[in-house]
């Protein structure tokens, strides 16, 4: 199982690698007043890892949720 799991990691990291490398077109973002140009493969990495961040505290936040109204049930 541990071979798979390699050969997963080693599948995905050619497949980002290879995503890079062909997206280095420029990008240009707007937020509010403020606008930066970025390669595209570095803009989609920040809107993955910004995905991430909220998903991650959106879970923490329901599963404490979860946690207070199962100690007021019992």
């Amino acid at each position: 199982m541990r071979y798979i799991y390699s050969a997963l990691i080693a599948i995905f990291a050619v497949i980002v690698i290879l995503f890079t490398l062909q997206n280095f077109q420029l990008a240009t973002v707007s937020i509010l007043s403020m606008s930066m140009t970025l390669p595209l493969s570095l803009l989609v990495l920040l809107v993955y890892v910004l995905g991430m961040l909220t998903g991650g505290l959106a879970l923490a936040l329901v599963r404490s949720w979860v946690r207070v109204a199962r100690r007021r049930k019992g």
